[in-house]
């Protein structure tokens, strides 16, 4: 089976996991090309963007995610927490963390860290990918440096980063043992976190047997005016996501679907949280951690992986090179990708982690349950005007 094959089969230890290529995606052999991946259409559309064990999470590993890593010559080495980086850290007392992880699974995060820090706090600063993108770009160009560490769900926005020398080479020691694919092999950035997009119904409005089953499903007539959805133009996930449905569903689906009279909202996270008020019955492309901890939280929610396959949606981390507090930031970004960290994520946060020795939740759906869609993001990043301009055709907004 050739690596142009549409369906492919991944193991790694003892777990096998299948999953559906999307579009244009790759297994990112094209070493020469990725050395010069981000060109001009890269630099145009991020520039206009500114305001005038078997059960352990490998197995995510495998799942072809293609992050177009760059593949320059010399790696940064990794560098463990020491007692002089943590004294270091602890006389800046503070670091900034511009993050689009949801307000109270990042919150949680900083917490835990001041937690096992005493003297450094935290401050979070948290809002979609694309405002974080605009945010930094609008810093910049006014030459104020206010972020010592980011998050993003839009791995694009770390190409970019990295090409203008706005983020600082830091490879924590746990994320050497980070699948190549999920990390920067010049040590610039690397992969905390992944989720999927997914369907999701209240429980209270909806029977499990009465709830849609697949994308198709929302297309009934009875769905209209019951539907609420996120938008591409505030949520890295929800661009992400949307383009790879497209390559699924067409660009005609979603031209239907603008017709249901959708509730729109901004940011992916929050379709599972108008679920569980009961504003609308059922949600089209909410991001599965919300949801599983709005569930966990005793919200009457539920999750639906979709026959066509749910959208995996991994993002990036990274040390700011202009950070006001660069040694509480290195110590920060560590903790982020350290076992503990990830493991608070995983369980409290209901994420997915790269991390290779997270035990995965027993009472959440298996990674080979569920038909992951990938997208490669230099294709995505051509695409993203043409996405924005026919989701305001076919939705209006």
């Amino acid at each position: 089976m050739s690596a142009n094959d549409p369906k492919r089969t991944f193991s790694i230890c003892d777990i096998r996991i299948y999953w559906l290529r999307v579009g244009a995606v790759s297994l990112c052999d094209r070493e020469e090309e990725e050395r010069v991946m981000v060109g001009t259409a890269i630099t145009k559309h991020l520039l206009s963007s500114l305001p005038s064990g078997a059960g352990r999470s490998l197995a995510l590993a495998t799942l072809g995610v293609v992050l177009v890593f760059s593949n320059g010559a010399a790696a940064t080495q990794p560098s463990p927490v020491t007692q002089e980086l943590i004294e270091a850290a602890k006389k800046e007392g503070k670091v900034v963390f511009y993050t689009s992880t949801d307000l109270q699974v990042s919150e949680g995060l900083a917490k835990a860290f001041e937690a096992k820090y005493p003297g450094i706090t935290v401050r979070v600063e948290r809002s979609g990918a694309e405002r974080v993108m605009q945010r930094i770009g609008q810093e910049h160009a006014a030459n104020v440096h206010a972020a010592d560490a980011v998050e993003s769900t839009d791995i694009v926005h770390f190409l970019y980063w990295k090409r203008l020398g706005w983020l600082a080479p830091y490879v924590p020691v746990d994320v050497a043992r980070w699948p190549a694919r999920a990390r920067d092999i010049d040590g610039f950035y690397a992969t905390p976190r992944a989720t999927f997009s997914v369907i999701g119904y209240n429980t209270t409005l909806l029977k499990p047997e009465d709830a849609p089953k697949s994308y198709a499903d929302l297309l009934d007539a009875k769905w209209q005016g019951k539907i609420v959805k996120a938008h591409p133009a505030y949520s890295g996930n929800c661009i992400t996501a949307t383009w790879a449905l497209s390559h699924v569903l067409g660009w005609d689906y979603f031209k239907q679907l603008g017709r249901q009279r959708v509730m729109q909202v901004q940011s992916a996270n929050d379709p599972p949280k108008k679920l569980a008020l009961g504003e609308r019955p059922v949600m089209f492309d909410g991001t599965e951690y919300i949801t599983l901890l709005l569930k966990a939280e005793g919200a009457l929610v539920a999750v639906v992986y979709p026959r066509e396959g749910s959208p995996l949606v991994s993002g990036g981390a990274a040390v700011m090179k202009d950070a006001p507090h660069p040694n509480a930031a290195r110590l920060f970004i560590s903790f982020l990708f350290s076992q503990e960290g990830q493991q608070l994520l995983v369980d409290k946060g209901h994420l997915r982690s790269f991390h290779p020795d997270i035990i995965e939740p027993a009472d959440r759906t298996p990674l080979p349950q569920i038909k992951a869609l990938t997208v490669d993001p230099r294709e995505l990043e051509k695409a993203i005007e043409e996405i924005k301009r026919k989701y305001a055709e076919y939705f209006g907004t």
